[in-house]
């Protein structure tokens, strides 16, 4: 980001001054599919839909460490404020400087992989540095590109274990799964996970690119799925709460509850249901792609029906009174009093905490 601010200014070693360029002549909001301002809404609203990809999961990732975090009551509301901060400056930073400094039209974002071989250059932050003149530095952007990817990976290594874990304490996945090492690592569940997870490298072929695509179409809708019912929870939660008038009690609030909530989840169900918009648009329908976009929107209905059918459960919400809001409250709290808040000594502690 610190370099595309540098060739904003004409900064590189060709003193050309980008400013917004690439911008004008209707180059910001390229029509996709149709043409005119159809084509330009269809453009927008794709980009809206796939950037669910990079997001997915990734807040349910602070709630699933606070498993194992000290004294998540008090240091949960902090990751996640920071999470936040984080999301807007990392995410739309980037997208405004991708827009200043490669042209929308530039063929090389289209062609990831030519000749059956990847390349690396379609990145838009490497084609900026490359166009620029700056030598050895794209090179260097790819290796930082591999650590974000090493990351994310990490990340979720972590999150799938835990959720699979979970998911076998409660019986509703093998046994087998819960096994730990002396230091309570589930490493039966990392290991499945693992093995799923090798399944990226699919993309790193041309021919099997298409599959990889499906995969990220089930992951992104799953996680678009996952985030209403987590809306819904929360709905439900909240009135709890207050039926029990302890609403007030918790460690962290956002603002303008519930209504910010139930805008959300009007705009999820919106995206989830038209996430595959682009198969009905300028005659471009095929069964492959009907498919790859809404086959997981049955799987999720078969799995839930089944679900209530093979445990006998026909009731579709818990009554409010009925919902146990109170059990492990006083142990929560009395673990918050043992754990003692660091403080930071001097103003670097004060930052390195913060970004920590």
């Amino acid at each position: 980001m610190i370099v595309g601010v540098v060739l904003f200014f004409g900064g590189g070693p060709n003193h050309d001054r980008l400013g917004f360029r690439y911008w004008k002549d209707g180059n910001a909001f390229r029509p996709y599919i149709v043409g005119g301002a159809a084509g330009r809404f269809c453009g927008f609203w794709n980009s809206v839909v796939r950037a669910g990809y990079s997001v997915i999961m990734s807040p349910e990732l602070i709630t699933i460490a606070s498993g194992e975090a000290e004294a998540p009551r008090r240091n949960t509301p902090k990751a996640t404020k920071r999470f936040i901060y984080r999301l807007v400056f990392f995410y739309v930073f980037s997208v405004l400087v991708i827009g200043c400094i490669v042209s929308s039209s530039d063929p090389r974002l289209l062609n990831a992989v030519s000749s059956g071989v990847a390349n690396a250059a379609a990145s838009p932050f490497v084609i900026g540095i490359q166009n620029a003149g700056i030598p050895i530095l794209n090179h260097i952007i790819n290796a930082a590109i591999l650590t974000s990817a090493w990351s994310a990976a990490n990340s979720f290594l972590f999150a799938g274990s835990r959720s699979l874990y979970s998911l076998s304490l409660q019986g509703k996945a093998p046994k087998v799964f819960r096994y730990c090492n002396r230091k309570g690592v589930p490493y039966v569940a990392l290991l499945a996970v693992s093995a799923i997870g090798c399944l990226g490298f699919l993309n790193a072929s041309a021919s099997s690119a298409n599959v990889f695509t499906w995969f990220t179409n089930l992951s992104t809708i799953a996680g678009f799925i996952a985030w209403i019912c987590i809306l819904i929870t929360y709905l439900r939660f909240r009135r709890a709460m207050a039926f029990n008038n302890i609403l007030d009690t918790l460690p962290f609030k956002t603002a303008f509850q519930p209504y910010t909530t139930w805008v959300a989840l009007v705009l999820l169900v919106i995206i989830t249901i038209t996430n595959g918009f682009t198969v009905f648009v300028g005659g471009s329908f095929t069964g492959a792609d009907f498919v790859a976009a809404y086959i997981t929107l049955p799987i999720f209905v078969v799995l839930y029906l089944g679900h209530k059918i093979y445990y006998r459960r026909w009731r579709w919400f818990t009554p409010t009174s009925e919902v146990d809001v109170t059990s492990g409250l006083s142990e929560c709290e009395a673990y918050e009093r043992s754990c003692p808040e660091r403080v930071p000594r001097n103003a670097l502690e004060k930052v390195w905490m913060w970004i920590a």
